[in-house]
């Protein structure tokens, strides 16, 4: 049903969901208290050195009216002093008694990148731009999925999950290509763009969101909040490495701050459950942990002090899994994933079309004959399903096989004979 030779088709312009978060011209407006704000810049200035106030303006990514709101409290208090100008802009330097406030700061926490947004603003943000509003319709679902061999009632049934926002279990025999559809799936919804903060703050508690090996970040739209990162809407993929720990804040004992868990990070995207059933923790305890996320969309974590906060859960989940569902979940979890949908074998129709895709990729040719006696013979003598990973594997042989030889590769019975008794196990 899929082959992934190709890089897929291009999307069209990318929108953003959610007009850009104005930027704040004061402190009150950050939505953070004036202190921990000031507590901030007090460990960057000890950290960094000297700044002039556009550096750290740059820095903490506020504006130049907030710093210098934020100096002119921080020189009363005698913790920073002037040094220089760069234009009509001082240029500061921490003080002694800076020094000594900044290491009783970084004894509590060590954070010193972005400044926070507030959790009731990330809240907000979170559900204007939430995937369940998302409108996927049949020609972006083919054009998404153009690179890859399959029939229309799948395709249908994955633009109807899309509109759903919501859970969606791919199944199916390994090698079907369910992992490349979660992926693809995943790409659809990047055609819009979302807000991501760099950090949150929560009781006085940062929590840190923006991940640059998960959110791909675009061109800013000024003017904007510093703060609110421009991505594409984020994918998260994560198998069997996966345990109930990393679904948790996961908090440094060294830095004292939090890092989001995987569902907040994917927050406003997609969340990948690859081998779903093969992870460390079982599927119920999976399933138990988000009952109410996938029911209410909401989540609660608990801080290290035992503190319990609610944060939006926004995620489209994608399960993808070779394990039959009703072996490995109860109804009452089934029922909580909302669309099922079987990926199977192909057809000798769609296997030879997914090999002459793969063999173009190498620049190579092959009768459409010599492919069905290859279909015929792997679902008669080896008595194995078209599985749509064999072409891609079988043209890996052939290729190394070729460059064993010194020649270059030829798609042929013979070639094709000899990948096959080197892939596959042959029968007694």
């Amino acid at each position: 049903m899929i082959n992934a030779p190709t890089a897929p088709s291009v999307l069209p312009q990318i929108k953003i969901v959610a007009g850009p978060p104005p930027e704040p011209r004061t402190v009150a407006e950050t939505g953070i208290k004036k202190a921990n704000l000031e507590a901030l810049a007090v460990k960057v200035l000890y950290l960094s050195g000297p700044l002039s106030l556009f550096e750290m303006a740059r820095h903490t990514k506020l504006s130049l009216e907030v710093v210098e709101e934020l100096f002119d409290r921080l020189r009363a208090e005698q913790l920073c002093s002037v040094t220089g100008l760069v234009g009509n802009v001082p240029t500061i330097a921490i003080t002694t008694q800076g020094r000594s406030r900044a290491l009783e700061l970084l004894a509590l926490n060590q954070y010193s990148g972005a400044a926070p947004v507030s959790m009731e603003s990330y809240k907000q943000r979170v559900r204007k731009q939430s995937a369940h509003n998302v409108e996927i319709h049949a020609e972006e679902i083919e054009r998404a999925f153009s690179h890859m061999v399959m029939d229309n009632k799948t395709l249908w049934q994955l633009g109807t999950a899309m509109n759903s926002g919501s859970s969606v279990f791919l199944y199916g025999p390994t090698g079907t290509g369910k992992t490349t559809i979660a992926e693809t799936l995943s790409r659809v919804l990047s055609e819009d763009q979302v807000w991501i903060p760099y950090a949150v703050e929560v009781e006085g508690q940062i929590i840190t969101v923006y991940d640059a090996l998960v959110h791909k970040q675009v061109e800013r739209v000024p003017p904007s909040d510093g703060r609110w990162v421009l991505c594409q809407r984020p994918a998260v993929m994560v198998g069997g490495e996966l345990t109930i720990e990393m679904l948790d804040m996961q908090f440094s004992p060294v830095t004292k701050f939090y890092a989001g868990p995987l569902q907040m990070k994917a927050n406003n995207g997609v969340l990948i459950i690859d081998d779903f059933g093969r992870q460390r923790v079982q599927p119920e305890a999976l399933l138990n942990r988000w009952v109410v996320p996938l029911d209410r969309r909401i989540d609660f974590l608990t801080l290290s002090g035992g503190q319990t906060i609610e944060i939006p859960f926004e995620v489209m989940v994608v399960f993808s899994t070779n394990r039959n569902p009703t072996e490995i979940l109860e109804d009452a979890y089934l029922r909580r994933i909302q669309t099922k949908i079987k990926i199977d074998a192909v057809t000798d129709e769609q296997f030879c079309e997914i090999f002459r895709r793969v063999a173009k990729v190498q620049g190579l040719t092959c009768d459409v004959d010599v492919l069905m006696e290859l279909a015929t013979y792997i679902r008669g003598t080896l008595n194995e399903p078209l599985r749509p990973c064999y072409p891609r594997d079988l043209m890996n042989q052939i290729c190394w096989a070729a460059k064993f030889e010194a020649k270059r590769p030829v798609l042929d019975r013979e070639a094709l004979k000899n990948a096959v008794e080197s892939y596959f196990v042959t029968p007694a």
